[in-house]
């Protein structure tokens, strides 16, 4: 693939943090990787810093049906210190931390069981936070 060829993508990638006047422009973009193609890879790997956030969907928990099909521990924001409080980033950590030492399943179906005990994200952090020694 000639670079070039990338540029224009990337431009509109880009243009999600130059709004002039400070406003926003959230664009989602989706990408197959695990092809088996090398030019998927390269593709992918050029892409993947434009993106502040990166949601990695498990075929593994898919083809269990069980939904949403979330890899956790793959999953992740850029800069989330930029948008959590010092409290909720410590807890934040400690949940990865949590979900570090489970499988991909037993992570998620702890996090789905918990959100339904909750309404609010704050509670959901406070109350896994005080859990955090059964796991």
């Amino acid at each position: 693939v000639d670079p070039k060829a990338l540029y224009g993508p990337k431009y509109f990638f880009g243009a999600a943090r130059n709004i002039e006047e400070g406003g926003s422009l959230t664009i989602i973009a989706t990408a197959l990787v695990d092809t088996g193609s090398k030019m998927d890879d390269v593709i992918f790997e050029e892409f993947k810093g434009t993106g502040n956030m990166e949601l990695i969907l498990s075929r593994q928990l898919a083809d269990r049906r069980i939904f949403p099909a979330i890899n956790l521990q793959l999953s992740s924001t850029r800069r989330e210190e930029l948008l959590l409080s010092p409290e909720e980033l410590r807890k934040v950590w400690i949940l990865r931390k949590m979900l570090s030492s489970m499988g991909e399943e037993e992570g998620l179906s702890l996090i789905l069981k918990k959100m339904k005990e909750t309404s609010t994200n704050e509670f959901f952090l406070t109350l896994l936070d005080k859990e955090r020694s059964r796991y």
